[in-house]
């Protein structure tokens, strides 16, 4: 509503209360939160590429080529581990089908920082299977081509069978976390290196391995990652080396404008006037329940 355009009172209201609508029953907000709780000066990642599919969407297999997956001669992954980008992975995922709602999601920067919160709300439907369960996947920054992501399609239900919401909170940590594509020699040379001094993307030395259990950064001493002081204490390979944490919440889909209207008068004053003015205030939240757009006169 424009709030610069003066309204009768009765038309004000009126056109308030006649916007109101109930939500879809059948839809349902979820809120994803992706916290890089990695120690200042450790390891930074991309923006998260979040999906919701139906199970199926498999991003990857240990012991198989980057290429392979999600589908046969893909370079999502390639891309992904190498540069960051999300584009390819985004192309396989509307070509295979399995899911309809997936995004990118960056920081308040780009890059998501140790301690930087990256959030994003989805709207998705509790009883439609193609939104029942959750991936994610990003680069590690710095790096050649490491990265994160669930190699296990099934492992974050978000809805079950009935449609109840059923997803949990969880951490991503350990050196077990961190993946190499296998795509680019782990040289840790700043002009082939991400985030490190690398001017281009697909830049680097390319191999042809199958993804792999990173092995680390190369020791403090050689010139690589560790010797940056901006990311001195990026060595993954400590136990229990915290990466991010994800976090859902869910609430009532406000799928439709709902408009509410009240009037002020004097007698309705605590305690009571005597006065013939009339004051209106109109309210009405759009941006599926996100945001109140409020009118008083």
């Amino acid at each position: 509503m424009d709030a610069n355009r003066t309204l009768s009172p009765t038309l004000l209201v009126a056109a308030l209360l006649g916007a109101s609508t109930l939500a879809n029953a059948q839809q349902q907000r979820v809120h994803v939160l992706v916290h890089n709780v990695a120690p200042q000066n450790g390891t930074f990642v991309t923006p998260f590429w979040l999906g919701f599919h139906d199970g199926s969407f498999d991003l990857y297999d240990g012991g198989a080529l980057a290429s392979s997956l999600p589908t046969p001669g893909s370079v999502a992954i390639e891309r992904l581990a190498e540069d960051g980008n999300t584009g390819p992975l985004m192309a396989d995922f509307a070509t295979l089908g399995s899911g309809r709602v997936d995004a990118t999601v960056p920081g308040p920067n780009g890059p998501i920082a140790p301690g930087d919160v990256a959030a994003r709300t989805f709207l998705l439907d509790p009883n439609d299977v193609r939104d029942r369960y959750f991936s994610y996947a990003s680069m590690i920054l710095p790096s050649n081509d490491a990265f994160l992501a669930n190699g296990n399609p099934t492992a974050h239900p978000v809805f079950d069978q009935t449609g109840s919401f059923v997803a949990q909170d969880f951490f991503v940590f350990g050196q077990n976390a961190a993946n190499d594509a296998g795509t680019e020699a782990n040289d840790e040379l700043p002009a082939n290196t991400a985030f490190f001094g690398q001017m281009a993307p697909n830049t680097g030395v390319a191999t042809n391995n199958p993804i792999a259990t990173h092995p680390g950064f190369l020791p403090k001493g050689s010139g690589g990652i560790l010797d940056s002081t901006r990311h001195r204490l990026g060595d993954f390979t400590i136990t229990g080396y915290p990466f991010v944490r994800v976090g859902f919440r869910s609430a009532p889909a406000v799928t439709e404008r709902r408009s509410y209207g009240a009037v002020g008068l004097g007698g309705l004053q605590v305690p009571p006037v005597s006065s013939s003015a009339v004051a209106l205030c109109g309210c009405a939240l759009v941006d599926q329940g996100a945001t109140l757009l409020v009118v008083v006169q």
